[in-house]
């Protein structure tokens, strides 16, 4: 990894001012003289005349250059570089992320419950070294695993999981989301993901209300669309991709299928520090450069308060 990959940008959209200060000293220095605009307003005569006789002392050019480059450094600082902190695995408690599996007929009977467990477990291996915990929802919703770091444990619930897991019939997707969101907040968490896997069936204004609720409290709600592999009894609820790709728009996420999950697991598998950076809390994962860029912006600055003989 480059020492360019390693650095992060806390406040990118300082990055407008840098632009703004270029134009304006090339502004400067096209229009300043030695003496700024008095050359132009006084006679020339006149104005030889005094500069002869030391009545007026002409000013630098380099005041303009050296104010640019002072406010240039300034605007730089202000966009916040950073390197991650070598300590910030140490809030690793602080980002979890809560597999919600749909275990509803449709999904059970779509021939697709094996592909449910693997995305699961894809998506626990893609958490890294933060705790995963899974609740899994039919007619109701139930903590099927508390939060955990022992991913060989988590395994083999996930491969447990089967159509009579849950025994109550029904789907009720915003059951599973607010128990995701009462588990998370329960433990104080400040960044997270819910991943829900589902064929998107029963979702409706309540899920949604509960999507927004997740991304409010700065979560984020990712989706893992389940096809149906097969025929589904003609009384058995479709899949629904386009209800699931609203769901997570609303929870601030994105959604994939379950045979290609790469844009969820990138998602889940961000770097903490990205997460609690993305939580607002920057400043446990990251160290700020930017001072540093303050301290070097005063030298150049220095030059503007130098005085003549």
């Amino acid at each position: 990894m480059s020492a360019l990959d390693a650095l992060a940008l806390l406040r990118p959209w300082w990055f407008l001012a840098i632009p703004v200060v270029v134009l304006l000293a090339l502004r400067a220095a096209s229009r300043s003289a030695p003496l700024g605009d008095w050359a132009r307003a006084v006679d020339p005569a006149l104005m030889a005349h005094l500069a002869r006789t030391g009545a007026v002392l002409g000013g630098r050019r380099q005041a303009n250059l050296a104010a640019a480059l002072a406010a240039g450094l300034i605007a730089l600082a202000l966009t916040g570089p950073a390197v991650e902190r070598a300590d910030a695995r140490t809030f690793r408690n602080l980002d979890e992320t809560v597999i919600v599996v749909d275990l509803s007929r449709s999904v059970a009977e779509g021939g697709h419950l094996q592909g449910v467990r693997q995305a699961a477990a894809a998506v626990a291996e893609a958490a890294g070294t933060r705790a995963v915990s899974l609740v899994v929802y039919a007619g109701d919703a139930y903590l099927a695993a508390s939060p955990t770091t022992d991913r060989d444990s988590l395994g083999t619930t996930l491969f447990a999981l089967d159509a009579d897991t849950v025994p109550d019939r029904g789907s009720h997707p915003e059951r599973g989301l607010a128990l995701a969101r009462r588990t998370l907040a329960e433990a104080n968490v400040v960044s997270a993901d819910v991943v829900l896997i589902s064929d998107g069936d029963g979702i409706g204004e309540a899920a949604t209300r509960e999507a927004r609720a997740i991304a409010g409290q700065g979560w984020r709600l990712q989706a893992l669309f389940v096809p149906a592999d097969k025929p589904l009894p003609s009384n058995a609820p479709k899949p629904d991709r386009a209800a699931l790709d609203a769901l997570a728009r609303a929870g601030g996420g994105t959604t994939a299928d379950i045979a290609a999950p790469g844009p969820v697991l990138d998602a889940v598998g961000a770097g903490l520090a990205q997460h609690l950076a993305a939580g607002g809390y920057g400043v446990l994962a990251y160290a700020d450069l930017g001072r540093w860029l303050l301290l070097i912006a005063a030298l150049p600055a220095l030059l503007l308060f130098r005085r003549s003989a």
